[in-house]
């Protein structure tokens, strides 16, 4: 018999969920970059520089196989992914009342509120439980080390290696990336 209770997402399981629907959020990104009517505002170009540093900002943890470092830092994102959708929503009929984006205005709540879900479902215990990733010496690894699985953390000789005590630093955690 079919449970009511919703079962919670592994990490990995919300990773992979995670990536999907932070590749809508790209398409959007493109979309407006590209959308000419918003050109000389710069509070609405502010829309997809915000959804591309959010991309961008996942994709070394992400490639290293960090799991616990990507999942906190794209959670991290999340008020200013709520700032910008709600800002695009209520001003872009005044750009365009174009099909086009009145679409992107409701795949940016769509993106919100699947991103909020998995974060909700997330079993933050088991997020806690993963071992450390040290930073790979280069945020843009090899195409070999790239070719491998990129949600999945690296096994250790021994199967499993301990958490550290003082986890490694993100070198994204250096950068100031301006708030929009």
């Amino acid at each position: 018999m079919p449970s009511d209770e919703v079962q919670p997402l592994s990490p990995q399981e919300a990773v992979e969920r995670l990536e999907e629907v932070l590749a809508h959020a790209w398409m959007v990104r493109t979309f407006l970059k590209h959308a000419e009517e918003i050109q000389g505002c710069p509070d609405m170009l502010a829309v997809p520089r915000t959804l591309f540093d959010t991309i961008r900002a996942v994709e070394p943890a992400r490639q290293r196989g960090d799991l616990a470092a990507y999942l906190r830092r794209l959670q991290g994102k999340l008020a200013k992914l709520r700032r910008i959708t709600q800002y695009y929503s209520e001003h872009y009929a005044r750009f365009s009342p174009h099909t086009n984006y009145a679409m992107a205005a409701l795949s940016l709540r769509g993106i919100l509120r699947a991103m909020e879900d998995i974060f909700q479902r997330l079993d933050w215990e088991a997020v806690r439980q993963l071992p450390a990733v040290p930073p790979s010496r280069s945020a843009f690894p090899s195409a070999a080390s790239s070719a491998s699985s990129p949600a999945a953390p690296p096994a250790s000789p021994s199967g499993s290696s301990p958490p550290s005590a003082n986890p490694p630093s993100d070198p994204l955690d250096s950068l100031d990336i301006p708030e929009v």
